[in-house]
């Protein structure tokens, strides 16, 4: 009993959780904390986090398939390392030079006309943008990748360990913020800032460390297919293929030996050609994207980020304006990852039930029918909806507006745009509506409305965690192995695009009298990624969609679409 447990602590699939928390524990800090430090730095205005949004949600839509590329064409091991390393040296550098300025900012503010403090908010940006695409590289590669490769052909231990990451995602992303909030509030910028870079330089030896034993224990992650078809993505590869006899199907070659062959005839590549690759590269990666058999799914989950039901800032600032206080957030925000970690649950007990196509489907299903309450919620008594306002009735009006709109940190992974109404301050723990005048006591706004939308966004989570589950896991077994890095790197893509539509969303229609209208399009916008599923379900299974079957865990008959060739 006591050697089976050494063995599994000492395994690769557990070296791999650990990892996995120690990246995700630095991620979350580091994403909570830079907004917090650019309001800081700004004078308590949103200009740096919105510009850090803006670059980094771009950059992340632009060069989302050519990091996918790069994680293609090289070695598995070689881009682990080369990622964690620039990813955790940029949070490093970051907090050096943050806590430079937050020591000397007033001594930076003379010099050179404040040109030099302005040279060091590019810096901090640029780098941390650097970061974030690293991480990129970092989640395609670990969790859509060796993840599949550790699981090996045993696909009901893949839904295990999918769901075993995202339980670990779901703690770190309440844990994390909280622990770095704490020193924040305690200590100083500066202590947080020393703290964030001393735990990502121990965090990178040790996570370094991590990953060359999980490559000893996983003798496979030294294999990598390579689709050598000339009808498949031909621009992926530098090697011209017109010059290589292509195999039929897909063939394992030693990743060394990839990354190190190279023609001759290759050697002198035209400056017009190296200029236009990443251009191609772009261009193929979305032609693939959408060839996949699976991108009626993937784009499914893309339109999940069309949407205002989550615990980012918009939907925290609305609830402030209804009278919820900070604490009842707090709790309800616990209460979202309980559900989270439900939701993964479900998902590997409906996947051993019923396959994994249906378990998409009924999470889909159980995920809508949670979010009727919030479109229930528009309609009760104390909401706010009000259609005859206009959207667009105070924009110009706040933007000639002297004093900069507070903000609420937010724990969220993404860069957050603030609810444009207004907040009560967070300091004396005020639950008054922000339009709200302090010196009289307007009548308290009736809880029934806002208490519907939550119990509806809390409990969607279950179904929304495990149709995330089922279709990562789905492009994880259907895409083939040689293109997995620049599909992931689309999808993640797409992800942002609708991330950042959702925020503009919010920009065009800020006040609180237009919010039931956003609660009403995202609910659309989640209706029309689920048909996009139901579509997918259907070409898959086919007449055998709503035959409820309990078939054999191993079994990949449920996952596969038709006309796939890919293995895992």
């Amino acid at each position: 009993r006591l050697g089976s447990v050494v063995a599994y602590f000492t395994s690769a699939k557990f070296l791999l959780y650990l990892g996995h928390a120690l990246s995700s524990w630095g991620d979350r800090m580091w994403h909570f904390a830079v907004s917090v430090f650019l309001v800081e730095l700004y004078g308590n205005s949103l200009l740096l986090t919105a510009v850090y949004g803006l670059v980094v949600a771009g950059s992340v839509l632009l060069l989302g398939a050519i990091i996918g590329d790069w994680v293609d064409k090289n070695s598995r091991l070689k881009v682990a390392q080369t990622s964690l390393v620039v990813q955790n040296a940029s949070v490093i550098l970051c907090g050096i030079i943050l806590m430079i300025v937050f020591l000397f900012k007033a001594q930076l503010l003379t010099l050179y006309h404040g040109w030099l403090l302005t040279m060091c908010y590019i810096l901090v940006i640029t780098i941390a943008n650097i970061a974030n695409l690293a991480s990129t590289a970092t989640a395609i590669t670990i969790q859509r990748d060796w993840i599949v490769v550790v699981a090996g052909e045993d696909r009901s231990k893949l839904a295990d360990m999918n769901a075993t990451i995202r339980r670990i995602d779901q703690l770190t992303n309440i844990l994390a913020p909280m622990a770095v909030g704490q020193i924040m509030t305690f200590g100083s910028p500066v202590i947080g800032c020393g703290f964030i870079s001393g735990w990502n330089l121990m965090s990178m030896c040790v996570e370094y460390l991590l990953l060359w034993k999980v490559y000893q224990k996983t003798p496979t992650l030294a294999l990598k297919s390579a689709k050598v078809e000339e009808s498949e993505l031909k621009q992926l590869n530098v090697k011209k293929e017109s010059e290589m006899k292509p195999a039929e199907g897909v063939q394992l070659i030693v990743e060394r030996d990839v990354t190190g062959f190279e023609p001759q005839q290759e050697k002198e590549v035209s400056c017009t050609a190296r200029i236009a690759e990443p251009f191609i590269t772009f261009r193929d990666g979305w032609v693939a994207y959408y060839n996949q058999p699976v991108f009626l799914a993937g784009m499914g989950l893309a339109f999940l980020y069309m949407t205002v039901l989550g615990f980012d800032c918009i939907t925290t600032g609305y609830a402030y304006t209804q009278g919820l206080s900070g604490s009842v957030l707090s709790l309800l925000m616990g209460a979202s990852a309980v559900t989270g970690i439900m939701g993964t649950v479900a998902f590997t007990w409906l996947r051993r039930k019923c396959g994994l196509v249906r378990t998409g489907l009924i999470s889909g299903v159980a995920q809508f029918a949670c979010l009727v309450l919030c479109v229930i919620s528009v309609f009760m008594p104390g909401s706010p909806l009000d259609l005859t306002v206009s959207p667009f009735a105070d924009i110009s009006a706040r933007l000639f507006e002297s004093e900069p709109l507070p903000t609420i940190a937010s724990p969220e992974d993404e860069p957050e745009i603030v609810f444009a109404t207004g907040m009560p301050s967070l300091l004396n723990g005020s639950t008054t509506p922000a339009n709200s005048d302090p010196e009289t006591s307007p009548e308290p706004v009736p809880l029934i409305s806002v208490s519907l939308l939550f119990a509806g966004v809390i409990a969607a989570r279950v179904g929304l965690w495990s149709f995330d589950l089922t279709v990562t896991q789905l492009l994880q077994e259907n895409v083939a192995e040689s293109e997995r890095g620049i599909i992931n790197g689309v999808q993640n893509s797409m992800n942002y695009l609708l991330d950042l539509l959702h925020f503009i969303m919010v920009i065009l229609a800020p006040n609180p009298e237009a919010f039931g209208l956003l609660v009403l399009i995202s609910v659309s916008f989640v209706a029309m990624g689920h048909i996009m599923y139901f579509r997918f379900a259907q070409k898959s299974l086919g007449k055998q969609l709503f035959v409820c079957c309990t078939p054999d865990p191993k079994a990949v008959s449920d996952s596969s679409p038709p006309g796939n060739t890919s293995t895992v």
